[in-house]
């Protein structure tokens, strides 16, 4: 009878510390990808030079940054909305997404702090090159699919795209040139890009947020390229959410924007975009503009009519006018009189 209770004791405790971690991991908010494709979800407790201590409810891993593939801060759970495929035995939990099948994605993620925030993201940022000029660009999911100006592709077909990936030493570069144009608007300023060429490259995306979540004050930042100036930060605040020009609007910040700033993202400190920077006055600092991501999303879920096409390569689909009157003389029922 004692041994049967010792069991039972035993059973009951394991099931109830089973419990306890799974409660432990729905309740976990940090995320680490590796890059042979582990998924490790707990508490960043301390984040080194070279490695993160990782409080995964029964022990405190310590990784290797350099076995790391990305690793996410703050992003909240939500076991109710993951597919049935999720639930296989150690899968871990996801952030919640939501339109999953469109281009982009949504998450709802913690604010942290900027250094945090640009250590996650900033692989997700490119540089866009063309014989015209350079500007920036941001991936919006994980085929290769990325935003950028029109005006930074304006008039141009060969395109380069170049990546900067994480090293234990620093950043490595890799180009792609195989970018095919797939919709523009040169009303709004927006292009949409597809590197196809990716080949077995994973490249990290960013989410697109809500300009109805953010607040005039809020602090921001954005990442780009400007002047030739690779993977440049810079932070402000959102001085206004809907500043007015040329009949649109556009979200004002005083975080410095120059030119080859142009098509990259403005974050807030989730790590959301919430607009694509496209206008800075480079004698007047503080004055930086980015179109707000509702008009991105609204462009890429419609992409269809801005598909670009080569022959008519300044709008999407092209209206073809109706031929012209060729005999120019007075049509005779205007002389018949009654």
């Amino acid at each position: 009878m004692f041994a049967n209770t010792t069991n039972k004791f035993r059973s009951h405790k394991y099931f109830c510390a089973l419990v306890l971690l799974c409660g432990c991991a729905l309740c976990f908010a940090d995320r680490i990808v590796l890059k042979e494709g582990q998924i490790i979800t707990g508490k960043i407790l301390v984040e080194k030079q070279t490695q993160l201590y990782v409080d995964i409810g029964i022990s405190v891993l310590t990784i290797p940054k350099d076995k790391i593939l990305e690793y996410k801060y703050g992003e909240t759970i939500d076991t109710e909305d993951s597919d049935a495929n999720d639930t296989d035995a150690g899968a871990a939990p996801r952030p919640v997404e939501k339109a999953s099948d469109r281009l982009y994605k949504t998450a709802s993620l913690k604010k942290t702090t900027i250094e945090k925030s640009v250590d996650t993201v900033s692989e997700a940022v490119v540089k866009i090159s063309s014989p015209g000029g350079s500007g920036s660009g941001l991936f919006i999911n994980e085929d290769g699919f990325l935003i950028t100006n029109y005006h930074v592709i304006e008039k141009e077909t060969r395109i380069e795209v170049t990546v900067f990936r994480k090293t234990r030493n620093g950043f490595e570069t890799k180009k792609f040139k195989k970018v095919k144009i797939e919709a523009i608007n040169t009303f709004v300023d927006l292009a949409l890009l597809k590197v196809e060429d990716l080949g077995d490259t994973k490249v990290p995306f960013v989410y697109l947020g809500d300009i109805d979540n953010i607040k005039t004050g809020e602090e921001v930042f954005a990442i780009g390229n400007p002047l030739g100036l690779e993977r440049t930060v810079t932070n402000g605040v959102i001085s206004t959410k809907n500043r007015a020009f040329e009949g649109l609007l556009y979200i004002q910040t005083n975080a410095d924007i120059n030119p080859g700033n142009s098509g990259g993202p403005l974050f807030n400190l989730a790590g959301e975009v919430i607009g694509v920077t496209n206008m800075g006055y480079i004698f007047a600092g503080g004055l930086g503009f980015a179109i707000p991501v509702n008009y991105v999303k609204h462009f890429i879920e419609n992409r269809d009519a801005f598909t670009y096409d080569k022959d008519n390569p300044n709008s999407g689909y092209k209206y073809i006018q109706p031929d012209r009157r060729r005999n120019k003389a007075r049509p005779d029922f205007l002389w018949k009189k009654d």
